[in-house]
């Protein structure tokens, strides 16, 4: 076989077809993409969920379902120094083992799925040595605690002996990273390798990347739906939309002079960190090739909204409230150490506002949101709502407050029933609040919220699994209004979502707002998205707060380090 027209390619697509298996009939999702990844760059692969990026990866490692999945056309071609270049479409299996995890690794999205929980983080790095390298045991873990300590992981050797869950987020994905690199691949696959991580331990891996990347000349795929990450790291850019490029090109070309409508889409829906649009722009508003007007927010508009929020009563108080949780017992369950993940935290949240709570992992955020809620008990302090000491009621008083205090979670697929119908879902919790006066009502109502939050009366019939990502946090934010509340602590609730549709959750949480005149807690670590929806933003790190005040005033002049070091995180 021909070698490619530039020495330094080392996997090149061609022309790749790839169908499904759907109702007994094969249907294309990726349409003949073409495209070559070279020797010490980075080509980053950008598009949303669904637009074949992670099945095209795959196809390259030989890892598509066998029975559901083929590739119908194209050619993967490997490059080897030294050796014959090889198509990996009709590579036997047993010779695609020695090159998957060898010569082409790869990091996946979630790396507490990704690893073995019942195998110690070392064991699993010293595996793929000791099948790929040869190594003897006492050879391998000297090269794994090596690797750990080029990954920048603390304490190596305790890390070495550790099991998955016993590490953060960030952690896991570093040990995922060695493991990639043990047998020094020529290429490597990072499938969305930060998407769920804080932008400080993202800022981190990234750096990492780049900078192991260039020690050891690999070239690597870098797949994500973030084109800001990717601006962050890649030298080339491919944009992929349904199956097809639909723009590819240098780096800094893409980010100045994007030519498709669905880059612009993309470019335009993340909100932006020195303005404030009304409404986030979307894919679609693009993809229509109909003019985009953009209107923002001026700064007297904001100065009156929040006078007018500011001039009432605050809705909740929170006072000294501590929030502890057990590391060592004795033999007769007396705690003699504890953790303080909410330490004497205390503040306000006014009617109509919206408080962003930001923070990296670890933080309290989270527990914070379930102390006020109940679902977390304090040791003291005060959670006051209108008057009321919530955390000195009974469960059964606690009960009556359930409808005004609802709580809308990160993953929407975990905290939906899989047994239950969407429409079913939502008009549960009418029932046990009696609300509308027969299932009648509650039905039409359930559909009314079904085509408010941007579904169809269909809907109401099928299951989660029937649904996107986003479609799913859209049923969980329905079944939140449906008992009419009157604060909601989104918990992360964006987080994982593709920005186009994250855009569109956004939007779609701040027209709710106005429109049921609701309050909001909104959790996240991603400091661009809270800063876009709050009025005014707390800050917490270690379970305290560090700051607190107007969101904008905040990220211009930050009054602490910590503040700063997550502003600077972002990607630009």
């Amino acid at each position: 076989m021909e070698q490619p027209k530039y020495e330094s390619v080392v996997l090149e697509i061609k022309d790749l077809h790839i169908d499904f298996l759907v109702n007994k009939e094969y249907q294309e999702v990726v349409h003949g993409i073409s495209f070559q990844v070279e020797k010490g760059k980075i080509l980053g692969v950008v598009g949303e969920s669904g637009s074949g990026k992670s099945v095209s990866a795959l196809a390259i490692m030989q890892l598509l379902p066998a029975k559901t999945a083929r590739i119908s056309r194209g050619e993967i071609i490997y490059y080897s120094a030294g050796r014959p270049s090889q198509n990996l479409t009709n590579l036997p299996s047993k010779f695609m083992q020695t090159i998957r995890g060898n010569k082409i690794a790869m990091i996946f999205q979630e790396p507490m799925t990704s690893l073995n929980p019942v195998y110690t983080c070392g064991k699993q790095v010293m595996e793929m040595l000791e099948i790929h390298r040869n190594m003897s045991g006492k050879e391998a873990k000297r090269e794994v605690l090596d690797l750990f300590e080029k990954v920048l992981l603390p304490r190596p050797e305790k890390i070495f002996d550790s099991y998955p869950h016993q590490l953060s987020g960030g952690q896991k994905q570093r040990v995922m990273i060695a493991m990639a690199l043990s047998c020094k691949p020529d290429i490597l696959i990072a499938d969305e390798p930060t998407t769920a991580l804080d932008v400080t331990v993202q800022k981190s891996i990234l750096e990492l990347l780049k900078s192991l990347q260039q020690q050891m000349q690999m070239g690597i795929i870098f797949i994500t739906h973030d084109l800001g990450v990717v601006s962050e790291i890649a030298d080339n850019v491919i944009v992929l939309y349904k199956g097809e490029i639909v723009e590819k090109g240098k780096v800094e070309d893409i980010f100045e002079n994007p030519k498709h409508p669905y880059t612009q889409g993309l470019l335009a829906c993340r909100p932006t960190l020195n303005a404030r649009p009304l409404v986030l722009k979307t894919v679609a508003d693009f993809l229509d090739h109909s003019e985009v007007k953009v209107e923002y927010e001026t700064l007297g508009q904001r100065q009156t909204r929040q006078m007018e929020i500011y001039s009432g009563e605050p809705i909740l108080k929170i006072d000294s409230l501590l929030v502890s949780y057990p590391l060592k017992k004795t033999f007769f369950g007396k705690t003699i150490n504890s953790l303080h993940a909410v330490d004497e935290v205390s503040f306000s949240v006014y009617e109509g506002e919206t408080l962003g709570l930001v923070g990296e992992s670890g933080c309290g955020k989270t527990t914070l949101g379930r102390a006020i809620l109940q679902l977390a008990n304090n040791e003291s302090g005060n959670i006051i709502y209108k008057g009321t000491r919530l955390n000195k009621l009974s469960a059964n008083e606690m009960r009556k407050f359930r409808q005004d205090l609802q709580i809308i979670f990160q993953d929407p697929y975990s905290s939906l029933n899989p047994r239950l119908m969407a429409g079913e879902a939502i008009i549960e919790p009418m029932r046990v609040f009696k609300i509308g006066k027969n299932e009648i009502e509650r039905k039409e109502n359930v559909i009314h919220l079904l085509e408010r939050v941007g579904l169809n009366e269909e809907s109401y019939y099928r299951y989660p699994h029937e649904f996107s990502g986003g479609q799913r946090q859209r049923i969980c934010i329905a079944r939140t209004l449906a008992v009419n509340p009157k604060l909601i602590i989104c918990d992360e609730s964006v987080s994982a979502l593709d920005v186009s549709v994250q855009a569109q959750v956004l939007n779609l949480l701040n027209e709710l707002k106005h429109e049921f005149k609701l309050t909001y807690i909104f959790i996240s670590h991603d400091l661009s998205v809270v800063k876009y929806m709050s009025d005014r933003m707390l800050v917490m790190q270690n379970g305290k707060i560090v700051e607190i005040g107007e969101a904008d005033q905040i990220y211009e002049s930050p009054s602490s380090e910590y503040t700063r070091k997550l502003i600077n995180a972002i990607p630009k």
